[in-house]
């Protein structure tokens, strides 16, 4: 997952901590969000407004859903202009880390491994794995939309990008660094209590947008399918890299997302 340096220096309460978020996980032009280009964040304590920002951006796509829906769209491409919003908002970040995670596992060693994160190039594993990520998240959202209309379909997609979020959160403060110098460990790692703020935001925003679209029983089992994928993408990632990088938080984003849209679509 690739970055750059266009956030504030200093996290100056809730407002200087969703907009050092804000910078960092979408692709907004600065002037819009009120940060310095030339700073660096510091998400030891920000990270915790990260499913703020996620369920933003699940908003917008599901703006686009909602209208979609509205003039007639078919579900299945209305899910795919909704998908491809937050991918636009997002600047394709997380699917880059995905790529680029999913390339790493060809590598013999860690070395080799790191080495492939930092080749610009995606590879046959990393394309497979962004098509299957964006087939599924289509899918899934196509078929809440198909049973439970548009609005209720771009409700799970809040709640689905702000669920991600924290399992980003999650992934960044439990292991430590593959390598140092990267962004992801210059900029952090989020302290515990940032950790589990996250986490509960997170929760409430599923609770408050997911079961009125498609009720308790779907709601949690998505929650405990994009848990699943979190602890799941956690272990890989350790085992195979013994620690994170940049690209396997995106990575780690891009499963728990697609989980929770499975399993919200499921029961």
């Amino acid at each position: 997952m690739k970055g750059d340096d266009r956030f504030p220096d200093e996290n100056g309460g809730l407002i200087g901590d969703i907009r050092s978020a804000t910078g960092f996980l979408t692709r907004l032009p600065p002037r819009w969000i009120g940060v310095d280009p030339g700073a660096r964040p510091d998400f030891r304590r920000a990270a915790r407004v990260f499913p703020v920002v996620g369920a933003a951006v699940g908003a917008v796509g599901g703006v686009v859903l909602a209208a979609a829906g509205a003039f007639g769209i078919a579900d299945f491409v209305a899910a795919a202009l909704a998908v491809g919003a937050t991918v636009v908002i997002a600047g394709g970040l997380h699917e880059d880390g995905l790529a680029d995670a999913a390339d790493s596992l060809g590598g013999a060693t860690v070395e080799r491994r790191l080495a492939i994160m930092d080749d610009s190039r995606i590879g046959t594993y990393g394309a497979v794995a962004v098509v299957l990520s964006l087939l599924i998240r289509v899918g899934a959202l196509a078929a809440i939309a198909t049973r439970q209309g548009a609005v209720g379909a771009a409700l799970v997609l809040v709640a689905a990008e702000a669920a991600s979020r924290a399992a980003m959160v999650r992934l960044w403060h439990d292991l430590p660094a593959a390598r140092t110098g990267g962004l992801a460990d210059v900029t952090g790692p989020p302290d515990h209590n940032a950790m589990l703020t996250a986490l509960a935001i997170a929760v409430v925003i599923a609770a408050v947008a997911s079961i009125p679209a498609v009720g308790v029983r779907a709601t949690a089992f998505a929650v405990v399918l994009a848990a699943l994928a979190t602890y799941m993408a956690i272990r890989v990632t350790a085992r195979m890299l013994g620690g994170r990088t940049g690209d396997t938080l995106g990575a780690c984003q891009q499963v728990a997302l697609a989980a929770f849209l499975v399993g919200a679509a499921t029961v």
